[in-house]
């Protein structure tokens, strides 16, 4: 048997050092405090198990002497009290060999004290250091214990202290062993009370790590109303995660920094040479700082390290176990089914077109099969055979496509109209369409260097256009009935750039789509503009409408496809990366830095914020990078970023990114007070939208009511100053390059706040998943959605135009992307809309909150917004069954869901995380 006393903090090798119980005395005069409890570690080869013995009776008669051993016995003594804490430490779900025998010499090590230690500090000030009253440094002690949830193992430790210790309000920890400890939490029992301290953190070896972990209780409260005994520590733990702004960050830090995106590219590589995002040529969120080597000095770009390697994040935003096993099994899954069609580019001369709509069924229906195609002459063709042949062999389950939504029910939706209509409205980018209010539609960009500023869309077309619903043009603009889809502008500085790219060539136009939306609840495009950059004799701007001749209604599906190209880029590189990814990631950064865990509006935020810059540092390292996913299979190629910083330039207001404002903006609502959300769609069938503001609303809802709880002083936002350093942060270091804009909103009341608050939430939530998890179900049929055309549209003086009259699906499907480059995409967009079992959706806010708070009120809030979208969820189901609706049903038509609050895990086109995870 063995009696664990409290622990020198130094540990060599196995041996375990005792150390008296309590400081040793100068030889004066020495006092004598009994422990109040006895803590046998009992160790054998057939049990272990952990014998707390208390002491029947405690003497608790103390002698006072003129130089006490401890700070609490400077004042008045009164007699001692025991604290019990109950420590949950996370394990890991997968662990090598070494990994676990490590892990159990790490139990045997805690269990006898020497793993961790832990030191409360009360809310209480000392009078004579004037910091918050300590207890001694005590292990934390036993043998784990595994209650309700396998993955925490519990310890304990026992603290004693006076009776007028005060209230614990932080607790120091300090991890004494040579690898990393996940704390999920602490609980304090102090007589009748009990006292949360959530902690959720990795805390790393004091060997990385000198300075102990400060973790505070679970109430939260303002700067202002911080208990004198942890003022201190609050502002010690917000000045730990700031760093310097110097030096490689190392993977055991917790240190949240900014940085330009200087590491997308390699300048040592002539084909990844690419801008730095940043600065005034080429605007762009900040992102979080590595300090990663240089590889240039002019200029300055970062390493990108090895292949395997990760970039550097902060500990706690890293991926945890079951989310880091998705995210493997789904590359795994990407490689098997590229597999196939990489072996085929590797043995024939060029990457492999789709020739047959059955060539692209296959990917579905059965294993992909290799066309009939030259191979290159390698001497041993025989045994690649044999070997394709055996890849062939292994079977559906690994080298096929689930189908997607969009033609699982109807193969042919795709090649209609309504359908291409729909989509804008109920699609995965439902956010560009908007109101055309007049026509000739007109450029902003330079005249002299783009030419005509008017639209070749003139009148007379449009109107000969609406005329086929039995409708003047007159009558459209007043009704609402048109609408626009406007690509030029943004696209038009880059089509020659583009157009020239000869790895990978693919061809593109700048595109404008007018929609005319029927009597019939139907929204249908009308005529679409293609337009190149001009030369001196041609202004090279096409307008295709759709016909009732063979060659027109080719010429017109060819010109949707290209609508549907820009589409998807546009999406990918600004609505989804740089609206949701990109402008979220300094909102995160800024959080932590100026906003302790105690604040209220942290602990609002924290769920918000789960994985998003582990996903974001996985994007820049292998999917938005030069030679990444994005540039290899979207149609802008290597000017993929560029064209994402144009637009952030361009178009990025952080006043216009809530939904209300946004839909106002485009002209798909007007405001109007007596709605719910102050703003009335101008189609009530836009399914995006509806569904989009009830979530809204919810979100609206939470906030004011939290908000108001904790600032019902209006003048505590004001003097807020880590809520007003967080703001100004964020203005002034996250979106560095927007800084001086005048929409910024001010932040001097609660409304102000309430609004901020929501938007960043919307965004990180209800927009991300909206234009996130139907990716896979869209955009996984190569022709409904492709991400790259490798041709422009033939001219009756082009030469293969006369090929496009003789066989116009050749022509069709050789425009799209290859097996390899569509198969690829898939595999990505497949991920992309994957939900993790681990995921943690919006609608069970209140269960991930709960730990966080203590106050029954704030609790309450969050039990009700769960209540809410309970609610919005049922709304949802009845209006995908309302008939009247023809965005949302119709005969194969899958419902409008992406905005349903739950879902299982996996590819389901539904369900709303709390955070942009994926």
């Amino acid at each position: 048997m063995f009696i664990a006393s409290p622990v020198k903090t130094n540990l060599y090798g196995v041996g375990l050092v005792r150390s008296p119980a309590f400081p040793v005395l100068p030889r004066r005069l020495q006092h004598r405090v009994p422990l109040s409890r006895q803590v046998r570690a009992v160790i054998s080869r057939e049990e272990k198990a952990v014998d707390q013995e208390d002491e029947k009776s405690i003497n608790r008669s103390v002698v006072y002497s003129s130089s006490p051993a401890f700070p609490w016995q400077r004042s008045k003594y009164t007699g001692t009290k025991t604290v019990m804490a109950v420590v949950k430490i996370r394990r890991k779900m997968r662990e090598k060999l070494t990994e676990r025998l490590g892990h159990q010499f790490e139990l045997l090590m805690k269990a006898v004290g020497q793993g961790m230690l832990v030191q409360l500090v009360s809310e209480d000030i000392d009078p004579e250091t004037g910091s918050g009253r300590r207890s001694l440094e005590t292990p934390v002690l036993g043998l784990p214990k595994a209650r309700n949830d396998p993955r925490n193992l519990e310890f304990t430790a026992t603290f004693t202290v006076p009776t007028d210790f005060g209230k614990p309000g932080a607790i120091l920890v300090t991890n004494l062993l040579s690898s990393e400890i996940c704390l999920s939490e602490i609980i304090i029992r102090d007589g009748s009370d009990t006292i949360l301290f959530p902690g959720n953190t990795w805390i790393h070896s004091r060997n990385d790590n000198p300075e102990g972990r400060i973790i505070f209780r679970s109430q939260p409260c303002l700067p202002s109303q911080t208990p004198a005994g942890i003022k201190e520590l609050r502002e010690k733990d917000l000045r730990s995660v700031r760093g310097n702004g110097k030096g490689e960050r190392k993977p055991h830090e917790r240190i949240y920094d900014y940085d330009v995106y200087n590491d997308l590219g390699d300048p040592r590589k002539k084909d990844r040479v690419r801008p730095i995002l940043g600065g005034p040529e080429r605007p762009y969120p900040r992102r979080c700082r590595s300090g990663r080597t240089l590889v240039s000095r002019d200029p300055p770009c970062e390493s990108r390290g090895k292949d395997k390697e990760e970039f550097y994040v902060p500990r706690d935003e890293e991926f945890e176990d079951i989310k880091r096993d998705t995210f493997t099994a789904g590359r795994l899954k990407a490689l098997f089914h590229n597999l196939v069609p990489s072996i085929a580019a590797a043995l024939s001369n060029l990457d492999i077109p789709f020739t047959c709509f059955s060539d692209i069924d296959k990917l579905y229906k059965c294993d992909i099969v290799l066309r009939p195609t030259e191979p290159k002459d390698t001497g041993i063709s025989g045994v690649f055979g044999g070997f394709v042949d055996g890849i062939l062999n292994v079977g559906e389950t690994l080298l096929k496509y689930d189908t997607p939504a969009v033609i699982k029910s109807d193969r042919f939706a795709w090649l209609r109209d309504n359908e291409f209509g729909r989509q804008a409205l109920a699609g995965v980018n439902p956010v560009n369409i908007e109101l055309l209010k007049e026509l000739p539609i007109r450029s902003k960009l330079d005249p002299d260097i783009y030419g005509s500023q008017e639209s070749a869309l003139t009148e007379e077309v449009i109107a000969k256009e609406v005329l086929h619903y039995g409708m003047t043009l007159e009558q459209a603009f007043e009704e609402k009935r048109l609408f626009l889809l406007d690509y030029h502008d943004m696209l038009l500085p880059f089509v020659d750039k583009i157009n020239s790219l000869k790895e990978d060539p693919r061809k593109t136009y700048a595109s404008r789509t007018i929609f005319f939306y029927s009597k019939a609840g139907a929204l249908r495009p009308l005529a679409i503009e293609l337009s190149l950059p001009p030369t001196p004799d041609n202004d090279n701007k096409f307008v295709y409408v759709h016909g009732h001749d063979a060659t027109t209604h080719w010429m017109w599906k060819l010109a949707k496809a290209h609508v549907c190209s820009n589409d998807a880029g546009v999406h990918q590189l600004v609505n989804h990366w740089l609206r949701t990814h990109a402008s979220m990631e300094p909102y995160i950064i800024a959080t932590n830095r100026q906003l302790s865990t105690m604040h209220p509006v942290y602990k609002l935020l924290h769920p918000h914020m789960r994985y998003t810059l582990e996903i974001n540092a996985r994007a820049r390292k292998s999917l938005i990078n030069g030679g990444g996913i994005i540039e290899s299979c979207f149609t802008p190629g290597k000017y993929s970023m560029e064209l994402s910083s144009a637009a952030y330039k361009s178009m990025w207001r952080f006043d216009m990114e809530g939904l209300p404002a946004d839909l106002v903006r485009r002209g798909m609502a007007e405001e109007d007070a007596s709605e719910e959300c102050g703003v009335k769609l101008v189609i009530e069938d836009y399914p995006y939208a509806a569904d989009g503001l009830l979530i809204w609303k919810a979100i609206k809802n939470l906030v004011e009511s939290y908000v108001k709880h904790f600032y019902s002083d209006p003048k505590s936002i004001a003097s807020d100053f880590e809520l007003q350093a967080w703001w100004d942060e964020i203005k002034n270091k996250g979106h560095y390059d927007k800084k001086d804009e005048p929409w910024w909103p001010k932040l001097n009341t609660a409304q102000d706040l309430t609004e901020i608050l929501t938007n960043m939430i919307w965004i990180a939530s209800g927009q991300h998943a909206a234009i996130n998890f139907g990716q896979y179900p869209f955009g996984g049929y190569v022709p409904n959605r492709p991400t790259l055309l490798r041709k422009l549209i033939p001219q009756e003086n082009d030469p293969e135009y006369e090929m496009f009259m003789r066989n116009p699906q050749y022509s069709f499907l050789s425009s799209l992307p290859t097996q390899l480059q569509a198969t690829k995409v898939m595999a990505v967009q497949e991920t992309l809309s994957t939900h993790s079992a681990d995921e943690e959706y919006l609608i069970d806010l209140k269960e991930n909150q709960r730990r966080w708070f203590q106050d029954e009120e704030v609790v309450k809030y969050f039990s009700k917004f769960s209540e809410e979208l309970e609610e919005v969820e049922k709304k949802i189901n009845k209006r995908n069954k309302d008939k009247k609706l023809k965005n949302r049903t119709g005969a194969g038509m899958p419902p409008y869901e992406l905005l349903l609050p739950t879902s299982p895990h996996g590819v389901t086109g539904r369900g709303i995380p709390n955070s942009i995870s994926i």
